[in-house]
């Protein structure tokens, strides 16, 4: 990984610098590498459009086969999907998957000018909802349904934050309290400043291979891609009349009983062949505090509206029986779009060789990433050692 911040130099620069680091780490030369994926970050012009064949030409043309992926936040494990199924596929041994980003300060403004078919552009324009409008609702809901609190929420940015503080790799690396949080400045009711991510930029790498290759080239137990699920919502039209833009549901109605977060991590552990019992640890998106806790219900670990007791019981802390954003999570990190699901995966792999210093879970296993990318894009991935 390149670390995070707010560098203001090229995403190519940030993406190289992971992708050589990554070369290192597996041993293997740039010369050894049959195909290159890249996740797009569509704020960077031409070049993050083309992102597999921009890191490419910076590594220097070599003949490898090329692949450019776009799924929003989701984009980083469409790139390791894509990879995978070359291998599988036995279109290449070796993939060299990078995603990078260099963000503006402040809300991602949706890119090209006026859209009226984008989601996002309908969202701001329209609604003025931005993101943290967004997360909001959700925190709003929470509170509603099941008596969360902003010190519940609060909790979640001070169990990260801890975590944090303990990753060289992440952006912000100072403890923080709840009193901390809730002196913050209100962004949107209920969400303060300190619960919501910031934009980062950043850069994120793997090399993926088949287990032979793997085994020729020095490495006979890696860590192991077990799964990635990249669904989308299932809606019960006949039933519900949701328009096409939605991207959850709490109808519990036939033939969608599952919100769509919840139907990723399913699809996850299916192809797995795990469980959530079977989880050392997870890697989940926190845009906001409060989207943390839904991801505990979605990802299996506890009952709906049971996330801020799994919380306040310690569970998904360093130390705990499942700990949840190891890495510090985005509440550390800030959000560099198309390496965000690339990082989750990055931070599975050291857990799981028992390489990540302070912040080590013992024993670790078997662990899960979980993100949404807008306009439905699921994404999930299940890495075992």
């Amino acid at each position: 990984m390149h670390p995070w911040g707010k560098w203001g130099r090229s995403f190519v620069g940030y993406g190289t610098h992971a992708a050589r680091a990554a070369l290192a780490d597996a041993g293997l030369e740039w010369r050894d590498v049959g195909s290159v994926v890249g996740a797009n970050t569509m704020r960077c012009g031409y070049p993050g459009y083309v992102a597999g064949a921009t890191f490419a030409q910076a590594l220097g043309w070599q003949g490898a086969r090329v692949t450019s992926v776009y799924a929003a936040c989701a984009s980083g494990a469409q790139a390791v999907n894509t990879a995978r199924s070359q291998i599988l596929g036995g279109l290449a041994d070796v993939v060299l998957v990078v995603g990078a980003d260099s963000a503006p300060k402040g809300f991602f403004a949706p890119a090209g000018g006026e859209r009226p078919d984008d989601p996002d552009w309908l969202r701001f324009r329209v609604l003025g909802a931005t993101n943290p409008a967004y997360f909001a609702l959700y925190a709003r809901r929470r509170m509603a349904l099941y008596g969360d609190t902003p010190e519940d929420f609060a909790q979640v940015k001070v169990k990260n934050a801890a975590a944090g503080a303990l990753n060289p790799l992440a952006r912000y690396r100072t403890p923080v309290s709840a009193a901390e949080v809730a002196a913050s400045a209100v962004v949107a009711d209920p969400l303060r400043l300190l619960d919501i991510c910031a934009t980062s930029d950043g850069g994120a790498a793997l090399v993926l291979s088949s287990m032979e290759f793997a085994r020729r080239h020095g490495h006979p137990d890696p860590v192991r891609i077990r799964a990635v699920s990249t669904v989308t919502p299932t809606y019960p039209k006949a039933v519900l009349d949701l328009p096409d833009i939605a991207t959850d549901s709490a109808a519990v109605v036939s033939p969608a009983p599952h919100s769509f977060r919840a139907s990723i991590a399913r699809a996850a552990y299916e192809e797995a062949g795990i469980g959530p019992e079977d989880l050392s640890l997870a890697e989940v998106y926190d845009l906001s505090t409060a989207l943390e806790l839904e991801w505990y219900e979605d990802i299996g670990l506890c009952a709906a509206g049971e996330g801020a007791k799994l919380l306040r019981d310690g569970v998904t802390s360093l130390g705990g029986r499942v700990p949840v954003n190891t890495s510090g999570g985005l509440a550390s990190f800030g959000e560099a779009v198309p390496a965000q699901a690339l990082a989750q995966v990055c931070e599975l792999t050291w857990q799981l060789r028992g390489t990540a210093g302070d912040r080590q879970v013992p024993g670790a296993r078997t662990g899960i990433t979980a993100n949404q990318g807008l306009f439905g894009h699921g994404s999930a991935v299940v890495a075992v050692r």
